[in-house]
């Protein structure tokens, strides 16, 4: 049986850039990761400047006043350029300049730009601009730490939102989605018949929250539907709502956002949610005042920590704490060291084995040591880090214990490291707790872990 996820994409673009992979979930990565190089280069927010973006990645950005929005030129057989129409609004061009470079992602952006003039438009070119939106989402929003997740998920307050953040209605949206503690599910649709009698709108994606027991086939298709109240961008609506596939009914708060290209009815992003879906928690990062070392909780237990590609010999930081606990330790990590020089690198991990029930676990996300001008942190490093400490800890039944990894000597910045935690291990259903050493949080990280903090289902 085909996965819902995957069947109903025929655009040839997209097809070859996603084989059988989610293409949504694989768009979503590849921005990120843009997102991940950028800031490592220097790249600060809010607000995330699309054309900053676009000069780290070498991609010049041309005004000309002859251009509706924005679009990408090819210059030779292996660049381009991005063209805009610098009297837009300041909000529509940033979301419109994230666009285009969300298009060059895909590994056929030059040919098929070639191919535009000279070819009609397909009926499924809506799927390669569903990606690319969501693409200049994951640009202008990265990070989550500056929206509150106590914040009512309503429609009036997701509008509010997009004016103060300067973005588009859908990148709002789809941060609220990923950040939000209530039971909900973001969504997108577009109208599908000209009938005015039978509006029919198909479900293109949904976000579900981490307490959502919704979740809308990607594809489904619904009539007689309120989403038809919003005939014109900015027009919301709101009511209940029967015949999304199999649920019974829901309450959704919906508003029209701009319509793909070539289309002539808005598209609508909404909130759904149940009548009983209040009292829903979520899983979450613990907050604790005191020692990683001196894990807390019962059951089995990995510490984890970064160190560094240059040298096996811990003298500085959290590293030389474990040191000097755990003497075994740093020489169990110096023999690996000696015997995988290869494995000694960035994005590698060791699992270092304390007793039964604890662990210590290296992650090799740190370039060099000693002082720089520039964050020694990877962050693509960590995150790949983190996935296998995903995999271990759910193989094992680790819970996770850690300091505020990586803000250190590495320099990161804890918004991101904070994210990267959530994405990959708290929302694969691991509890998590970071250990903050009394007096030792600097000021402008206070009430950061507000975000990810809250009572964990299953909390020992």
């Amino acid at each position: 049986m085909a996965d819902h996820k995957t069947e109903y994409w025929t655009n040839p673009s997209v097809l070859q850039f996603a084989g059988k992979l989610d293409p949504i979930d694989l768009i979503t990565r590849k921005a990120r990761e843009e997102v991940l190089r950028a800031v490592q280069a220097g790249w600060q927010g809010p607000p995330f400047d699309p054309f900053k973006l676009a000069d780290f990645l070498e991609i010049p950005t041309i005004p000309r006043e002859d251009v509706l929005d924005a679009r990408i030129v090819p210059t030779s057989a292996r660049r381009m350029q991005i063209e805009f129409n610098p009297s837009r609004p300041r909000g529509r061009l940033r979301f419109s300049i994230a666009h285009e470079i969300a298009h060059t992602i895909f590994p056929d952006c030059i040919e098929s730009v070639r191919n535009r003039g000279r070819t009609a438009i397909r009926n499924d070119d809506w799927q390669l601009e569903l990606l690319c939106n969501i693409g200049a989402a994951e640009f202008l929003m990265p990070v989550g730490n500056e929206i509150d997740p106590q914040t009512p998920v309503t429609i009036d307050n997701l509008l509010q939102l997009q004016k103060e953040f300067d973005v588009s209605t859908e990148a709002i949206s789809i941060r609220l989605a990923k950040v939000t503690l209530e039971p909900c599910t973001i969504f997108a649709t577009a109208r599908i018949t000209d009938d005015e009698s039978k509006p029919i709108y198909r479900f293109d994606y949904d976000i579900p929250s981490r307490t959502s027991t919704i979740e809308i086939p990607r594809g489904s298709q619904v009539h007689d539907t309120i989403l038809s109240q919003c005939t014109a961008v900015g027009y919301t609506a709101k009511g209940h709502q029967r015949g999304i596939g199999k649920i019974r009914e829901l309450y959704l708060e919906c508003v029209g956002i701009p319509p793909y290209p070539g289309k002539h009815y808005p598209r609508v992003v909404g909130i759904a949610r149940r009548e009983n879906g209040k009292g829903v928690r979520a899983l979450g990062i613990m907050s604790l005042r005191g020692d990683a070392l001196e894990p807390r909780g019962t059951g089995r237990k990995i510490i984890a920590q970064i160190v560094n590609d240059k040298t096996a010999n811990w003298g500085a930081g959290f590293a030389r704490a474990v040191r000097n606990k755990y003497p075994a330790v740093q020489k169990d990590f110096r023999e690996w060291v000696s015997l995988n020089t290869g494995k000694f690198a960035l994005g590698n991990t060791h699992m270092s084995p304390v007793s039964d029930e604890l662990s210590i676990f290296h992650m090799i996300a740190q370039h060099g040591y000693g002082e720089s001008a520039k964050p020694r942190i990877r962050y693509a490093a960590l995150r790949k880090c983190l996935f296998q400490l995903r995999e271990i800890s759910l193989a094992k039944g680790f819970s996770v214990h850690m300091p505020r990894i990586g803000t250190g000597y590495a320099g990161g910045n804890w918004g991101y490291i904070l994210e990267l935690i959530d994405e990959i291990l708290v929302r694969s259903g691991i509890d998590v707790t970071i250990y903050t050493l009394p007096g030792d949080e600097p000021a402008e990280t206070q009430g950061l872990l507000r975000l990810y903090t809250y009572q964990t289902v299953g909390r020992k």
